[in-house]
């Protein structure tokens, strides 16, 4: 059972599926939802700043932010079911979703 159980994971942890969407929450509040599958160019205003996320060929990063660490464009593109983007600063979170109907509260 043990060893099926740590199977079972390392699948779940390794092979997670591409998801559809993202869903993007400024200060704890879902603000838009856009599809991974159109390419585009978002403004989100966050609690104390800007940020701007590139959606290109299935996969979303944050391509600018004007908070000091940027941390967030630092943390390269999301394309999972379950990977998310996180702006501390601004207070943005962008989440992926979708893919296999699964939808992740992340507040």
């Amino acid at each position: 059972m043990l060893v099926i159980g740590i199977i079972a994971y390392l699948c779940m942890k390794f092979l997670p599926e591409n998801g559809s969407e993202v869903k993007v929450y400024v200060d704890g509040k879902e603000t838009a939802t856009y599809s991974l599958k159109d390419d585009g160019i978002y403004s989100i205003n966050g609690k104390n700043g800007n940020n701007t996320l590139v959606i290109k060929g299935g996969e979303a990063m944050m391509k600018d932010a004007d908070c000091p660490d940027r941390l967030c464009v630092k943390q390269g593109s999301i394309s999972k079911n379950g990977e998310s983007i996180v702006c501390l600063p601004h207070k943005v979170i962008v989440t992926v979703t979708g893919g296999d109907g699964a939808d992740y509260d992340i507040r």
